[in-house]
């Protein structure tokens, strides 16, 4: 679903991807790890069409991302750092959301913001930041994408929060197949949620691994920590 092959992209010099290549299938979850500068943000920009590579491909469902509004429509973003529109409530960006993707699911939205507890007629820029993460994820998920891009989703959000907004990725990647690429810094964070765990430093992929356990079982616990801490700059494996 997600193919990414031999991608480069550099900022006045700075080789930000390095020959990137990564396969995320359909109806999976991807979790990419790395600390900060390793290169998931710009990858992200890619696979959203915001960045165009200088080299490589970067698709999904077989079709070039960059300028491609049909890919657009059926892929759900949160990144890291959020954007509302001034003065919006949620009601005004529910009606923006649903004017752009074709499968916005207006009683998913109603049934998500209740269980969240988000008022619906307040300015989100009145928002606590947790409040403004979890209208994100509401409108993303209502939005129905067929892949969904998270970067950082759960940070700052507390642990009942955390898991039930988890609940609802693994719902929609059981029930409709939803392909999924989750970027963190935590490594923790992504146990028990992920098929796939790719360990991007310096604009590499450096390890793929199925799962947490079998990272784990390769290198040892000790070693893990020892490769994130020592080579990755210390602040990627965190408990």
């Amino acid at each position: 679903m997600i193919h990414v092959e031999d991608l480069h992209k550099s900022f006045d010099g700075f080789p930000a991807l390095d020959g990137l290549s990564l396969n995320v299938e359909k109806g999976s979850v991807y979790g990419l790890i790395g600390v900060n500068g390793s290169g998931k943000t710009t990858l992200i920009k890619h696979l959203t069409g915001i960045l165009r590579q200088d080299s490589g491909v970067v698709q999904i469902d077989g079709q070039d991302v960059y300028d491609n509004a049909d890919v657009k429509a059926r892929t759900g973003y949160v990144p890291d750092e959020l954007y509302f529109f001034p003065g919006y409530d949620l009601k005004h960006m529910a009606a923006f959301y649903k004017g752009v993707y074709p499968k916005w699911d207006g009683a998913r939205f109603e049934e998500m913001t209740g269980r969240f507890g988000l008022p619906k007629d307040r300015k989100i820029g009145r928002f606590s930041k947790g409040m403004q993460r979890q209208s994100a994820i509401a409108l993303t998920l209502a939005a129905m994408p067929e892949v969904l891009i998270l970067d950082e989703p759960v940070d700052g959000l507390d642990p009942i929060v955390r898991k039930l907004v988890w609940n609802y990725i693994l719902a929609d990647v059981a029930e409709r197949q939803t392909t999924v690429l989750i970027s963190s810094h935590n490594l923790r964070e992504l146990e028990g949620i992920c098929d796939h765990i790719g360990i991007l430093y310096r604009g590499k992929l450096r390890a793929e691994h199925g799962n947490l356990d079998e990272l784990e079982s390769e290198n040892g616990l000790p070693g893990l920590e020892e490769m994130f801490f020592s080579e990755m700059g210390g602040d990627a494996y965190e408990r």
